[in-house]
């Protein structure tokens, strides 16, 4: 038995992902249990569920790697304050006490999270190799262009190449300080968003602005290449020297200063969305046509943060040179800890690599489980109200029932999910036919914006019924945005609306997952992948004579999506949900004798709001 241990940590959303023989045991993100959203320190918590789950200790691992070299980071950290010295010394000073406290001793870190009790060598990947390898080994293809795009690694900030059996090879890269993640991320900053966190935000404000400073940007921001490759003007920004994204010469292009997060949103930022949507389209768009006209390969994976813009990837999809295309469902940093584990086993073991199908993820359902007894267990301490249905037919026949009266509904099962979205084990339902059940959801539910759209999860063999994508193409990880069909589409006959006015118009027969560009950012959702959930769908079909449900992550803002039934039950409380599920057990939100108890501002203060 061969046990390698990938980890990611101390920059975003920290991990660890455990292989054992070639195969992935488990792979969770630290947040999920710290209730810390997207902690970023060493992920102790995360290594010892992954090591509980193979019943290994530290001492019998026989690889444990680390998803980027640290010292080349810190050479970039380096080199670029020397290159705008004296300018951003309050920012070195911010940054490198923790580099000499931490992030430069990573053995010394490492073996404190693993008991020191592992005794070989640890190994150091570079970044974009990390998540190159996370996005070609899991796939389902053979061979495969590969493209990563994010904010920065040691120096590249884009890479790609190909993968071909049991080998990456990259062989192109772009280089900070030039950056789609960070250019993406500084007009988030801007628009009064937090970066790492907000940019799933300036998507989704995007269609309800115009794209008026698309070509504003092209001509001050950046020189952009046929080739997708490009340099900023950093006049325009402040991320290599000082403590904000950007500068005071980015405030007068844009008339005035960045908007101040949770004052109202405005016209401009509206449209400052849609333009730099438009910007990073184009962006995307020529780097897949280069690939593609490098490599020659029929299929593309991509990895990084920016492979998160699923808008950007429906366009790949549809208007690119390639046939297929697969990415990494963990394509943030998290990832990288499944990478490194992925690079060892293949890359530096050789270990013979047989394309898995429908892929080698399964499903990203790689963390935590909870039996019923301890569901029980935790339920009976809480005083908690429940029924228990022995019988699995049963159980799908009465939730559906209740989604289908407008219910909405916590629904926990299974094991939770790798990356950053829920895909039908920590869920939030609700029935996408429902013209109230948006506003109802983001107001009194999630407490977020209400502008921000909702995922339709639809059965796979009638995924083209409702949605631009073709016969038996899958978006099981819900990382590609499609049009909604033109048959199922509302035509609005009145005078066009303005800003967040679109919010009122009915679209589509699915009006809670359909977004004020008649898009959405599908999951397909099939029974080898996700078990229940299907099989929840489909009773729901049965009922209504509707295959799509809304899928959104069982949370509330600011707080890691839950983990377990303690999580999943005070969020169930605190909020104005109406049904728990969690495996086998249902709870009524009418039924419970403590729900008058819950204060929502109680359980918000819990978590680091963004």
């Amino acid at each position: 038995m061969t046990a390698i241990l990938g980890i990611s940590a101390f920059y975003h959303d920290s991990a660890a992902a455990l292989l054992v023989d070639g195969e992935i045991a488990a792979a969770v993100q630290e947040e999920r249990f710290t209730r810390r959203k997207h902690d970023h320190r060493f992920p102790v918590h995360a290594i010892e569920y992954c090591l509980k789950v193979a019943r290994l200790s530290p001492k019998q691992l026989d690889y444990v790697g680390f998803y980027d070299k640290p010292f080349l980071k810190f050479e970039r950290l380096l080199e670029t304050y020397q290159s705008f010295a004296p300018v951003g010394f309050r920012s070195f000073l911010a940054a490198v006490p923790l580099w000499l406290r931490q992030k430069l001793h990573l053995p010394r870190e490492m073996n404190r999270g693993l008991r020191s009790e592992f005794g070989k060598r640890y190994i150091f990947t570079e970044h974009h190799e990390s998540h190159a390898a996370s996005a070609f080994f899991p796939s389902p293809f053979d061979e495969a262009a590969i493209l990563t795009l994010d904010g920065v690694g040691e120096w590249a900030t884009a890479s790609l190449g190909s993968g071909r059996a049991n080998r990456i090879t990259l062989t192109e890269e772009l280089r900070f300080p030039h950056s789609l993640g960070l250019l993406y991320s500084a007009f988030t900053y801007f628009c009064g968003f937090k970066v790492n966190s907000g940019e799933y935000k300036l998507m989704g404000l995007a269609p309800y602005g115009t794209p008026k400073y698309r070509d504003l940007i092209l001509e001050r921001l950046l020189d952009l290449k046929a080739d997708g490759s490009f340099r900023l003007d950093l006049s325009y920004f402040n991320y290599c020297q000082g403590l904000t994204m950007t500068s005071r010469r980015f405030d007068r292009l844009f008339g005035g200063p960045p908007r101040r997060p949770e004052s109202p949103l405005t016209d401009r930022e509206m449209d400052l969305a849609a333009s730099i949507q438009e910007v990073t389209e184009e962006i995307v768009l020529r780097a897949a046509r280069h690939v593609h006209e490098k490599t020659g390969m029929d299929n593309l994976c991509l990895a990084g943060g920016v492979a998160l813009n699923c808008v950007g990837n429906g366009r790949i999809l549809r208007e690119g040179p390639f046939r297929k295309l697969w990415i990494q469902p963990a394509a943030g940093d998290a990832g990288g800890a499944l990478g490194v584990a992925m690079f060892i086993w293949y890359q530096l073991l050789g270990h013979q690599r047989i394309a898995a199908q429908p892929d080698g993820q399964e499903g990203s359902l790689l963390g935590p489980r909870f039996s019923g007894e301890e569901i029980r267990g935790f339920l009976d301490s809480q005083g908690a109200k429940y029924r228990h249905f022995a019988d699995e037919e049963e159980l799908c026949s009465y939730v559906a029932d209740l989604v289908a009266s407008e219910k909405v509904v916590g629904w926990m099962q299974g094991r939770v999910e790798f990356g950053p979205r829920a895909l039908g084990c920590r869920s939030i339902l609700g029935d996408a036919r429902s013209s109230r059940m948006q506003s109802i959801m983001n107001r009194k539910i999630k407490f977020r914006e209400s502008f921000r759209p909702f995922a339709p999860a639809v059965l796979s063999d009638r995924t083209s019924e409702y949605f631009e994508m073709r016969n038996g193409e899958e978006s099981p990880y819900m990382l590609l945005v499609a049009p909604v069909v033109q048959g199922k589409r509302i035509v609005d006959t009145g005078p066009p609306a303005r800003g967040l006015d679109k919010l009122k118009t009915v679209r589509s027969g699915i009006p809670a997952v359909t977004h004020v560009d008649y898009s959405a950012r599908v999951q397909t959702v099939d029974e080898q992948r996700h078990g229940r959930f299907y099989r929840l769908l489909k009773a729901f079909e049965s009922k209504t004579g509707c295959p799509v449900m809304i899928n959104t992550s069982f949370n509330v803002r600011g707080e890691p999506i839950v983990c377990g039934p303690e999580d999943s039950y005070h969020c169930f409380m605190a909020t104005n949900m109406d049904v728990l599920v969690m495996e086998d057990f249902v709870l009524l939100k009418e039924e419970q004798p403590a729900a008058a108890e819950y204060e929502i501002d109680e359980y918000l203060a819990r978590f680091q709001l963004d």
